[in-house]
């Protein structure tokens, strides 16, 4: 599929109201894992950083559902959770401890994360011309061009069976005509949600809320809120907007304007992107080399193409190659200097491909980085005949590396409490897959 296609309806060409998708991963780093290995489905999975083994300290990264039960939560100390969920492997030496009442404990891999994060990306971009990419896991999306309110629950439909078919783990999506009703829709039905908030209705959807779930309106703010009598989403939409200004200042106006449904922010990207990139999936896994090859050239011919529309010269050349199960591959070629030269990118792509002639791979991609958008910075590669770079300017990484890391997580002021991507500092980039 092509970025400019449409489906499954037609744009809103005349100034209707936007669609805005919030796309927001459920228990992303626990999605992670139970891809990578199937058993842990359906099983309570903790990823957590920070801990050695055989300590008690550090903290949880994210609970699945299932270990949430148990009063598992995200930042949560490590000795905490395993008071409150023992490990699965002590249950063989405890005969006092029940296997049902036990989880499956993981080390932070932020490079698998960021991977499967990649593909996700891509297929957000491949559904829509404006993307702003908030994190690991979240994103929003300007799908007004692409769909119309009538059939909008069906395209967002599609995004979500593309991520879930695609990439194996599970979104939930919020749609409504702008980004803060998106956001609050997304995690109103989770796991697996989507929830269509139309025009029209999005005061009365907000009305019923907890005032906690406005956009913007974190622990502190909820409590002060309560203190002025503010319980719901309609208690703060009926307040007296100069008294918020008074107590939160220009910020509780935002609030009061949030709670009413009013939000005129635009869906933009975050600056400059970083690298650039394309990913297609087998329906299933090959080992013909020349439908590998066929496959890159398609690709490196459209990163190639989205490069130049968007001005940017690039250094590095690379590829991914994703062989089954889920074992991710990159391999890359940085250049002497900037350039913008499609055969080049297509050339390069082949040639680090070769390495995996003789391999299944379920899964290609072309990515460009080290991006450059200063006119006249291309360097000539006259004599370049396409072979590695001189040593010291060719990268290579192995099995689980990831394309370039995205952009680092965006944080709401005050804001709603931990999610997968606000708990991704210092990650311990461990893959071993021993509980830790």
């Amino acid at each position: 599929m092509t970025g400019g296609s449409r489906l499954p309806g037609t744009p809103d060409g005349d100034g209707r109201d936007a669609i805005v998708l919030h796309v927001d991963m459920d228990c992303f780093y626990a999605a992670c894992e139970r891809r990578r290995e199937p058993e842990l489905r359906g099983e309570p999975v903790v990823v957590g950083m920070g801990y050695d083994p055989g300590e008690s300290h550090g903290a949880v990264a994210t609970a699945s559902y299932e270990a949430r039960e148990y009063g598992v939560e995200s930042a949560q100390a490590i000795g905490e959770a395993l008071d409150r969920l023992p490990r699965r492997a002590a249950a063989e030496t405890d005969p006092d401890l029940d296997p049902a009442a036990t989880g499956h404990y993981r080390p932070v891999d932020i490079d698998y994360y960021e991977s499967v994060g990649e593909e996700v990306k891509e297929i957000l971009h491949d559904s829509a011309d404006v993307v702003r990419e908030v994190s690991i896991d979240e994103a929003y999306l300007d799908v007004t061009d692409r769909t119309a309110w009538t059939v909008a629950e069906g395209f967002a439909r599609h995004v979500k069976n593309r991520i879930d078919r695609e990439v194996g783990v599970t979104a939930s999506v919020g749609v409504a005509p702008n980004m803060s009703a998106a956001k609050i829709a997304s995690d109103h039905d989770k796991p697996d949600g989507l929830v269509v908030v139309e025009p029209g209705e999005v005061r009365s959807f907000l009305a019923p809320l907890d005032a906690g779930e406005i956009h913007g309106v974190g622990p502190v703010t909820a409590r002060e809120l309560r203190e002025l009598g503010i319980e719901t989403a309609g208690d703060l939409a009926g307040a007296d907007p100069d008294a918020l200004e008074a107590r939160f200042g220009e910020r509780g106006a935002e609030l009061y304007r949030r709670a009413r449904g009013e939000d005129d922010r635009e869906v933009t990207p975050r600056g400059r992107p970083k690298s650039l990139s394309r990913e297609s999936a087998f329906t299933e896994a090959t080992d013909d080399p020349d439908r590998k090859r066929e496959r890159v050239r398609t690709l490196a011919e459209a990163v190639a193409d989205r490069a130049r529309r968007k001005g940017a010269l690039y250094r590095t050349i690379a590829i991914k190659a994703v062989t089954p199960p889920f074992d991710v591959n990159t391999r890359a070629t940085s250049l002497p200097g900037p350039v913008d030269d499609p055969e080049l990118v297509e050339e390069v792509a082949v040639e680090l491909l070769g390495e995996f002639d003789d391999e299944s791979v379920r899964k290609v991609g072309v990515r460009v980085s080290n991006l450059s958008f200063a006119a006249g910075e291309q360097t000539s590669l006259g004599g370049w005949d396409g072979q590695s770079a001189p040593d010291g300017d060719a990268e290579r990484t192995g099995v689980a590396d990831s394309f370039d890391a995205s952009d680092p997580p965006e944080l709401d002021d005050d804001s709603n409490g931990p999610t997968d991507a606000e708990t991704d500092a210092d990650p311990a980039g461990q893959s071993s897959l021993a509980d830790f």
